[in-house]
């Protein structure tokens, strides 16, 4: 049997979308850096990638999503708890499904604490007692809490993406069509809900301030309708999730609302402006970088939902009334010229 400890890999589980996996990267390095902690990590298989290169995990197991149904996922889960037998589970996934694969576990099992009656309290209320309580950790910060422990400061979290040379390299040559020493600004436009998208014309608007102040820009991101169909500058569709990241990374911003590819920003060091809509900081998904910006309105009915699904009555005023002009202050704060 292999003993317990330092050498034996814990292994976390966690699904969701690329934001909720990319949340745990800065916590498990801290782990690693702090106590020697490596890990065996259990996801989907399209979000894998991701945790390429990362020094702290030994093992990535992918899953897909046939494997995640019914009667499979019994199966997987057994599988699952008798492959690693004795080590132990950290679930920071906390769902049903992470629930039967810890009912069949064979060793010690740690759960983060998802604060899902505060943050539903909060969503129907709004009241500050609750506000207050979410907004004291974010989400690293509650991953961290699944030892048992108080969670450090969240800019000991943030983050971290581990690209390799060959990658910095290719993304290098692909905007070096696009970037002249000017101020270099990665746009992300897309949002898996309406409701968190910016609408298109403001981002057409933006790229046209953004030119007029002297600064290059491209857009990354996967959607069925570009913001710039056949646009030199619009990579949209056109890049993997490491290739995203790597060129996130030659930029100065990342402008994007609140979306999965914001995290991935905050990964590879690259300071974030994000709008904030029909969600909230409260929540524990925002960008908790130093040099990070989150530009949302003071509404009544803010925050209407966790992940911004529910249709909006008011035409989705709390993102149509963020200007390009608006945004453009704000760049010019965080970019120098």
């Amino acid at each position: 049997m292999t003993k317990l400890g330092k050498t034996n890999p814990k292994v976390v589980f966690r699904l969701g979308h690329l934001g909720d996996v990319v949340l745990t990267t800065g916590v498990l390095s801290y782990w690693h850096e702090k106590s020697d902690d490596t890990f065996i990590f259990i996801t989907r298989a399209g979000n894998a990638s991701l945790l390429d290169n990362h020094p702290a995990i030994k093992h990535i197991v992918g899953l897909d999503d046939d494997m995640l149904k019914g009667a499979a996922w019994l199966k997987e889960s057994r599988r699952l708890a008798g492959k690693y037998k004795d080590h132990s589970l950290l679930d920071l996934h906390c769902t049903l499904r992470s629930r039967l694969l810890s009912l069949c576990w064979k060793g010690p099992v740690h759960r983060y604490p998802k604060f899902g009656l505060a943050r539903r309290l909060y969503d129907k209320t709004h009241a500050q007692r609750y506000r207050t309580m979410l907004e004291a950790s974010n989400v690293p910060q509650r991953y961290a809490m699944a030892t048992g422990t108080k969670p450090p400061r969240a800019d000991a979290l943030l983050p971290r993406i581990f690209l390799s040379n060959e990658e910095r390299t290719k993304a290098q040559a692909m905007l070096s069509k696009m970037s002249n020493g000017k101020p270099l600004i990665a746009l992300h436009p897309y949002a898996t809900h309406p409701a968190k998208t910016w609408p298109r014309e403001h981002w057409q608007n933006l790229t046209g301030l953004l030119a007029g102040a002297n600064m290059d820009w491209f857009i990354v991101g996967r959607n069925e309708k570009p913001i710039f169909a056949n646009h030199d500058r619009d990579l949209t569709n056109k890049t993997s999730l490491r290739e995203t990241c790597a060129l996130m990374e030659k930029a100065d911003l990342l402008i994007t609302g609140d979306s999965g590819p914001m995290h991935l920003g905050c990964g590879v060091d690259t300071p974030v402006l994000a709008f904030f809509g029909p969600t909230s900081k409260a929540w524990g998904f925002y960008p908790a970088g130093p040099d990070d910006r989150v530009l949302e309105l003071p509404m009544d009915c803010r925050p209407c939902s966790l992940h911004g699904a529910k249709n909006c009555t008011k035409g989705y005023e709390c993102m149509l009334a963020i200007t390009p002009e608006n945004v453009m202050k704000t760049v010019h704060d965080m970019v120098p010229c």
